[in-house]
């Protein structure tokens, strides 16, 4: 099932981008073996950080399409388990600080030893070397430094996250999912594996280049809120709506500005010139009188599936329920979780939802001997603490 079927990853667990990416492989129906720490109590109570820290492993569906084994990475034994399970694997992916996997033994030289045709994926907020590369950081802070914080802003307020897609979804795990298959696919035809080095930041300052581009030109300005994009139009913004909803409007070109004004009900004659900008402010105001005049509803009955570019704004509860995403069954429930099909689709080889979300070592004593050890091993192991056989 997928494109990737017959690839096998070796994931270590962590959490954002790297499980993200490897999500993404298996999706396509590369076979991921997740690496978690033994459970402990700690983990059952938690330690006070938050909603996060009481996620349900079988619901939380970023891990799904894989299987988990425990392993004690600071059992003396544990390096060796791993590193033959190297030697049969494609990819590894990794999301520690630097270092730390040098230190456990299992850093590039270790496996490209045992595995040379390795993509051995590295995923950090700051990359493997520079000034920051050994200081701790979340996605708000790589965005930060990579420019694009600064633009999701509605001026006068300050800058908002705009949850952390941009920089462990967007700048690092569909990155790193990317360059270890541009790895995969060199090594087929060099031989030769090597390490792919993804950094949000990185990655984040990759998905700003348009704009770097524009402003280039003179097309783009520092200052949020004064340009197309960023909320400074009046023909590209999220409009309030009389019950109190949002909608959306994109209607950068002409032709569907003009469908846009048209339907409203606006007369174009009467509009000032929407390409000089020193107009925006006061056609905002216009449309955010007229938006504000009806329904949410009402708008979608009246400008949905036109060229007037118009969505409603919907919440994640309400996406799911949309006609368009159910004709594409763009959501799908698996194993009594609604959640988001994979993407992108094949026509040939389609790419489906497998595993379940595993907890931590489900699977460790099946996966072992489908990856080659013995029974007898499997029980030393597990018998030494270097592995935990968790019961389904």
């Amino acid at each position: 099932m997928g494109p990737l079927r017959g690839l096998r990853v070796v994931e270590m667990a962590g959490l954002g981008p790297g499980p993200f990416a490897a999500m993404m492989l298996a999706d396509m129906g590369a076979e991921v073996v997740r690496v978690d720490r033994p459970p402990s109590a700690h983990d059952a109570h938690g330690d006070g950080a938050g909603r996060r820290d009481r996620v349900d492993p079988r619901r939380y569906v970023m891990h799904r399409g894989r299987r988990s084994i425990a392993v004690d990475l600071k059992h003396p034994d544990a390096a060796e388990v791993l590193l033959r399970m190297v030697e049969q694997a494609d990819a590894l992916i990794e999301g520690f600080r630097p270092g730390v996997m040098e230190r456990l033994g299992l850093g590039p030289e270790a496996c490209l030893a045992r595995n040379p045709r390795l993509a051995y994926g590295r995923m950090t907020g700051w990359g493997q070397h520079g000034p920051l590369a050994g200081a701790a950081g979340h996605d708000i802070d790589y965005i930060a430094l990579a420019g694009a914080l600064r633009n999701f802003v509605r001026p006068p307020d300050r800058p908002v996250a705009p949850l952390n897609l941009v920089g462990d979804f967007g700048g690092g795990g569909m990155f790193l999912a990317f360059g270890l298959l541009c790895a995969i696919h060199e090594a087929s035809r060099s031989g030769c594996g090597q390490v792919v080095d993804a950094a949000m930041v990185d990655g984040t300052a990759v998905l700003t280049t348009m704009f770097h581009g524009l402003r280039a030109q003179g097309l783009w300005y520092d200052e949020p809120g004064t340009n197309w994009a960023d909320s400074g139009a009046p023909y590209y913004e999220v409009f309030e709506t009389a019950d109190g909803e949002y909608v959306a409007v994109g209607a950068l070109e002409r032709p569907f500005y003009d469908e846009l004004v048209r339907r409203v009900g606006l007369d174009a004659g009467e509009l000032p010139p929407r390409g000089d900008e020193t107009n925006w402010p006061g056609l905002k105001a216009r449309f955010e009188a007229l938006f504000r005049s009806r329904t949410r509803a009402e708008w979608c009955d009246l400008l949905e599936g036109t060229d007037a570019c118009f969505a409603p704004v919907l919440s994640f509860a309400e996406a799911p329920r949309h006609p368009h995403n159910v004709a594409r069954s763009t959501f799908v429930e698996h194993d009594g979780v609604l959640q988001p099909a994979p993407a992108p689709r094949f026509d040939r080889t389609p790419a489906g939802l497998s595993h379940p979300p595993p907890r931590p070592g489900e699977h460790t004593a099946a996966v072992l001997a489908d990856w080659g050890f013995s029974g007898d091993e499997i029980a030393r192991l597990a018998s030494s603490g270097a592995v935990r056989r968790v019961d389904s």
